[in-house]
């Protein structure tokens, strides 16, 4: 704990930066970051955003996919005692709109190609900042030249104003003098990150310095034996405003002074010739990113035989994906478990064969209860039961959602514990089985999705009266996001692609249903709830 108190996220990358100056810290699109150029730049912008207004405890939202200026900007504002609020670049300005009010943002660091929806906002609730940037703004200047003249750079429009900035000319006219800013490891935000919601709001899941060092630290200690530091490499694919991402990023690559290979988007030939061409050792999925690997047509035009530890996480690993894979590729499949609440929970141990029914053991700064959901009661070892989950480092509220926060967070003895809403059992290794997740919450692909967001959504419109949105099993995604919806008696001219197209405007695309069904009512409970595993189970039996 006295360890923690003093070490805040950005202390192990500034230790690792004075250890491998020379060392690659990123390589991106081509452009090799250096650990010394790379803090230079954090430090730059971490003055250049300090001399902008931003202070203790400010927040300021990360808008944009995986680059260098993601990295940059999350150290920097933690290291001025600010507050990240990443979100997904693929959010509406109507999602947009709801989390800066709700943060209390008044900094928003976003792509060009997503400042129009920036701009949206700030019309209706103005910000202080906008700073923004462009996919090839941390490149070598003959790239984006060549990329010019082939008409590969994507590029937003943009307007000038007296609260909009440049990325690059806050790096280009500032100098690397960071204020020196006290910061409380335990009580002081580091992010807050937002997940779905049970009443139709995503929900905010603040976490400070202390809890996110804590299961990095962690993760660290399981790579420890099996990592080259200072001299491996690992590639990231997944997007970093999810926490899965970013803590990998901090315990495999930067926090062990190693190489990352950030790709910008989750293309596969372009992860296979990386791997390749890197020799990549490390490496984060999904289920559904190592199935479009295995399947991938041209996969043996590629030798990824340098792959040796790879961990998938985000969702159930399907046996006939674990078992292609070491097929494959002569190794296994390593699973990692968690949640935006509780950070990483779970990661199997690389000394032994993992079991695929498993997600890992529970790494030590965590502490689970497998119990009867009804009664909180323990259940025996190899029973099934709801997963809680706690730890003297998490926060144990949501951020302005007392009501929310009382349905997901129990007090039992002297402590108060998260319900992950997944069913589970511990076999007598100690490691957690997954069983089934609530009905509540859709997987497609890499995403969590709250059901009730997107019902609420629907119920936004004007001809619909209830709505119920369920995951339909697909092997390659997950889930399958089905919804159905009763109509009011009057309704007229509304069909599925009427109500997809209202949600196109108001969810992001991972969110839109794939199916819509129309039914004469939905199934409840005698006081009103809506019962969701009905459908959920009905849909089962269809398959």
């Amino acid at each position: 704990m006295d360890q923690l108190n003093t070490t805040y996220t950005f202390s192990a990358f500034e230790d690792v930066s004075r250890k491998f100056p020379h060392r690659d810290a990123l390589i991106y699109l081509g452009r090799r970051f250096s650990y010394s150029f790379l803090k230079q730049m954090i430090d730059q912008f971490a003055t250049a955003l300090y001399r902008l207004g931003v202070g203790h405890q400010d927040k300021v939202m990360i808008y944009m996919g995986n680059s260098p200026q993601w990295i940059i900007a999350n150290f920097a504002i933690q290291k001025i005692g600010a507050v990240v609020v990443p979100v997904s670049p693929i959010y509406t300005s109507h999602e947009l709109l709801y989390m800066v009010q709700d943060a209390e943002v008044e900094t928003v660091i976003c792509m060009d190609t997503n400042f129009g929806y920036v701009k949206e906002v700030d019309r209706q609730h103005p910000l202080q900042r906008i700073i923004i940037t462009n996919l090839t703004d941390m490149l070598y200047t003959w790239q984006k030249v060549f990329g010019t003249l082939i008409d590969r750079i994507p590029k937003g429009s943009t307007v000038r104003g007296d609260n909009i900035f440049r990325f690059n000319e806050l790096l280009r006219k500032t100098p690397p003098e960071p204020p020196e800013v006290e910061i409380d490891a335990q009580n002081d935000l580091a992010y807050i990150m937002y997940t779905g919601g049970t009443t139709g709001f995503p929900k905010g899941v603040p976490g400070s310095h202390a809890s996110e060092v804590s299961y990095i630290n962690d993760v660290m200690d399981v790579f420890r034996d099996h990592i080259r530091a200072g001299g491996d490499t690992m590639i990231m694919v997944n997007p970093l405003f999810h926490i899965m991402a970013k803590g990998f990023l901090l315990a495999a690559g930067l926090n062990f002074g190693n190489t990352t290979i950030l790709m910008p988007i989750p293309e596969v030939d372009a992860v296979l010739s990386e791997i390749e061409r890197f020799k990549i050792r490390w490496m984060l999925g999904v289920p559904a990113l190592y199935r479009m690997i295995l399947e991938n047509d041209r996969l043996s035009n590629y030798d990824i035989s340098s792959l040796e530890y790879c961990y998938c996480g985000g969702d159930v690993l399907p046996g006939e994906i674990f078992k292609r894979w070491h097929e494959l590729t002569s190794f296994f499949l390593y699973q990692v478990y968690g949640s935006t609440e509780v950070g990483h929970l779970t990661y199997s141990r690389l000394d032994r064969e993992p079991d695929p029914r498993t997600v890992g053991t529970v790494l030590p700064s965590r502490r689970c209860l497998v119990v009867d959901p009804e009664t909180l009661e323990e259940v025996a070892v190899g029973e099934t039961g709801e997963l809680l989950v706690t730890s003297i480092y998490t926060n144990k509220e949501y951020w302005n959602k007392p009501e929310e926060t009382e349905l997901s967070y129990v007090r039992i003895g002297e402590d108060i514990f998260y319900r992950m809403g997944d069913y589970v059992c511990l076999n007598e290794n100690k490691e957690i089985q997954f069983v089934e997740r609530t009905a509540d919450t859709i997987k497609y692909k890499a995403y969590r999705i709250s059901a009730s967001e997107i019902e609420a959504v629907l119920q936004d419109h004007p001809t619909v009266m209830g709505a119920c949105a369920v995951g339909i099993p697909d092997a390659s995604c997950g889930e399958r996001i089905k919804v159905i919806v009763v109509l009011k008696e009057d309704a007229k001219g509304v069909d599925g692609q009427t109500l997809t197209g209202w949600c196109r405007k108001r969810l992001a695309p991972y969110k839109i249903p794939h199916y819509i069904e129309f039914r004469d009512m939905l199934p409840k409970s005698k006081v009103g709830k809506l019962l969701r595993r009905e459908i959920r189970d009905e849909e089962k039996r269809k398959l």
